[in-house]
């Protein structure tokens, strides 16, 4: 019975773990564009050397 405590207590530490990752994305824009990156395959970004 003492280890379901132990791994139900550490499974809720990892889950707020992942909330906290998850909110700090949010918070530094990490999901502002979602258009651009699925455009950007049409655009060559090669450089030519004269």
């Amino acid at each position: 019975m003492k280890i379901i405590i132990i791994l139900v207590t550490l499974s809720f530490i990892i889950a707020f773990g992942f909330l906290i990752a998850f909110i700090w994305s949010v918070k530094s824009g990490q999901y502002d564009d979602i258009e651009s990156p699925s455009h950007r395959i049409f655009f060559d970004q090669t450089e030519t050397k004269n």
